[in-house]
């Protein structure tokens, strides 16, 4: 983004149209900001992909980026007719910029830039992560700074969230992210897909202490997190099965569940101490922020709340709705930097990878840095 000469604040209400196509979910929202910060999401659409990519066990890229191409328009017009507006009423138009699929962030990019171009209006070229680190402002306020779990099927991560645009990283994944165990997993028993959610249901009839999985970094410090060694030890388990049947099934989808889950408090408690050393005169309760699609997992966020009471915190999440990608995150961040006065350029580029925190992406890649910039 451009840095403008910031807004002391917006003279009045701000309205921007969002879209999202970073995987395989094509949305468009359309969310105000009042001048007292008061947020409203006055449409908000969703097309999934689910059984285009269903048969494959897993998103096609070309497929999904075709498919986002094929309705960014259909779904501009449905917010704008749902909310009873026009084009002309919105003060900016917000987009993934990255990171992504590079063919889909594409999609909603363009269409918003065309969409700026015409009209004369801001554009706004949003991170996706920071649509899902700032969703659970759109039910209400959550002042920063805040710790923030960043937990997706492509992304785990823990950051200080200072502001609108001021992240820390405390820890990242140093291979799989945690969206993918549970949807590789799941891939693996034949579960179906989206494979998250499927195990997730299947884990509900069964005996998570049935078998005998490892802890992720049992014995290392800090706050990264690793869910490979975990992604394989289910594996081996399920091909030592004999005629594995649903009771099989339902027992490995609750142990890797519940192994996923402490892994993901035992590493948030950490940067709750870490976060306490660096704010040591805040009153308790804290915030403790949890995004992303892995978010809406039940168990998940039992044991994320159970390690936050534990230490002082509030767990604040979104809704379910809006933990999974949507455009109203990435309206609502592109409203809060518009209120700052920070817009984009008609070439911001698509981009595979975009770090949250990129200073520290740069000096210390959790896992290396390529020719598309730092990967985590």
């Amino acid at each position: 983004m451009q840095d403008l000469a910031p807004l002391q604040a917006p003279a009045q209400a701000l309205t921007v149209l969002g879209l999202e196509s970073s995987c395989d979910e094509s949305a468009a929202a359309i969310v105000r900001r009042h001048a007292d910060g008061r947020i409203d999401v006055l449409a908000d659409s969703v097309l999934s992909q689910d059984s285009a990519h269903a048969p494959y066990g897993g998103v096609v890229p070309e497929i999904a980026a075709r498919a986002h191409v094929e309705v960014m328009d259909v779904l501009t017009r449905k917010v704008l007719s749902d909310a009873g507006l026009i084009l002309a009423d919105m003060d900016g138009f917000a987009a993934t910029s990255g990171p992504g699929l590079v063919g889909g962030v594409m999609a909603a990019l363009m269409t918003a830039k065309g969409l700026a171009l015409g009209s004369g209006k801001p554009l706004l070229a949003i991170n996706h992560l920071e649509g899902h680190a700032l969703s659970p402002r759109l039910t209400g306020q959550v002042d920063f700074p805040y710790l923030l779990l960043l937990v997706s099927g492509g992304h785990t991560q823990l950051l200080i969230a200072r502001d609108v645009g001021d992240y820390e990283k405390l820890g990242s994944t140093l291979d799989d992210a945690a969206g993918e165990a549970f949807d590789k997993t799941a891939k693996i028993m034949g579960l179906g897909f989206p494979g998250g959610p499927a195990l997730e249901r299947m884990a509900k009839t069964g005996d998570a202490a049935r078998f005998d999985l490892p802890l992720p970094l049992a014995r290392r410090g800090g706050c990264d997190f690793s869910f490979a060694g975990l992604k394989t030890a289910a594996r081996q388990i399920w091909d030592g099965l004999e005629n594995p049947d649903d009771r099989d099934r339902a027992d490995l989808s609750a142990s890797v569940q519940a192994m996923i889950a402490r892994s993901l408090a035992d590493r948030s408690a950490r940067a709750m101490v870490a976060f306490r050393e660096r704010f040591p005169d805040d009153a308790a309760p804290l915030s403790f922020v949890v995004a992303g699609g892995v978010a809406a997992n039940s168990a998940v966020r039992d044991a994320l709340n159970h390690a936050a009471m534990e230490n002082g915190f509030q767990l604040i999440a979104p809704p379910s709705k809006w933990c999974t990608d949507n455009a109203a995150m990435i309206a609502l961040a592109g409203v809060e930097h518009l209120a700052r006065g920070e817009t984009a350029g008609l070439d911001a580029p698509a981009r595979a990878r975009w770090p949250l925190d990129a200073a520290s992406a740069k000096l210390n890649p959790t896992i290396g840095s390529g020719r598309k910039g730092p990967k985590a």
